[in-house]
């Protein structure tokens, strides 16, 4: 197998791009994927700061490194679930990466934020745990973006997991979210930072080749709350696709992109405005975050606390 592009010994086959590559010639194609996602979708400019999500992943940490690699200035933002060994490590990893590069790492426990952390929420609600986990990253990454002055947040997600996402709205018709299923949001209110999704033209397999290549340590177990999550059926569902039809999960994310998704676009129409609890973004009085901070409050002050609530609203 010879790289596509010297002739030299490859290391990485993509059948997707009928291709392979060199350690050199990957990590080149790796760094244009995303430029030309930068470009496309102008996320952002060489002059703007861009905080970087990361999770102590493969894909967080190879978007990291490239940013740092072409010249941007970033910082990354790590966000301490609380979430038993798996947080410790993910963190570790975080901290070691940023030390190695010089870089500064901005770390929001959810425990501060919330008063619990994300196991704690999850029994004290009787929320599913994603949907508490994912409620709280979005709050804390826009609030940390708004009061450190970045304009804009660049998240790991890539090819996988937009395919996925899509999958999941499209086979429940969610109109809402495939209006804003996108590479690129763009901030509609003053404390709304932008998000952008740079990988989103490389796949999970890609990005852990290029973490590899790049000698990156990063964390290789899934969350524990993970298992069972609809999500990675859905990847699951995808992947077998995949794998009888290379580039499946590209024609199935860039067509709906490129011709399906103006047909959604406005199916979702909301008033921003400011918290009356905490100022951040909500689209009523009061943000999901804070409904959800002051739910958790009462379950630990006790049954009585809660008797006494719901008192007050009969």
């Amino acid at each position: 197998m010879k790289c596509r592009k010297c002739g030299g010994q490859a290391v990485l086959e993509l059948p997707r791009h009928n291709a392979a590559f060199c350690s050199a010639d990957f990590q080149e194609f790796f760094r244009k994927q995303v430029a030309e996602a930068i470009r496309k979708h102008k996320m952002f400019t060489r002059e703007e700061p861009i905080l970087v999500a990361v999770s102590g992943g493969k894909d967080s940490l190879a978007l990291w490194d490239v940013l740092i690699e072409t010249g941007y200035e970033t910082a990354g933002l790590y966000l301490d679930l609380g979430i038993f060994d798996y947080s410790v490590e993910s963190k570790a990893k975080c901290e070691g990466f940023a030390a190695a590069r010089g870089q500064k790492l901005i770390v929001e426990r959810v425990a501060d934020a919330m008063g619990a952390p994300i196991p704690e929420v999850q029994k004290a609600t009787r929320r599913p745990t994603c949907s508490a986990c994912g409620l709280s990253k979005r709050y804390l990454m826009n609030r940390a973006a708004v009061e450190h002055g970045y304009p804009v947040i660049a998240t790991g997600h890539n090819l996988d997991d937009e395919a996925a996402v899509l999958f999941g709205n499209v086979l429940h018709w969610q109109t809402d979210a495939l209006s804003r299923q996108s590479p690129a949001l763009a901030s509609t209110h003053p404390k709304l930072a932008r998000r952008v999704k740079p990988l989103y033209r490389l796949s999970e397999r890609e990005t852990a080749a290029y973490a590899f290549l790049r000698g990156i340590d990063y964390i290789v177990d899934e969350c524990p709350f993970a298992k069972g999550a609809t999500s990675i059926a859905h990847k699951q569902i995808l992947d077998r696709l995949e794998e009888q039809s290379p580039g499946a999960k590209h024609n199935f994310l860039f067509g709906f992109l490129e011709k399906a998704k103006g047909y959604f676009d406005g199916a979702e129409s909301v008033t921003l405005q400011q918290c009356a609890v905490c100022g951040q973004v909500t689209t009523g009085e009061i943000c999901a975050f804070c409904k959800l901070h002051d739910q958790v409050k009462r379950r630990q002050a006790g049954p009585l606390s809660s008797t006494r609530e719901g008192d007050r609203h009969e």
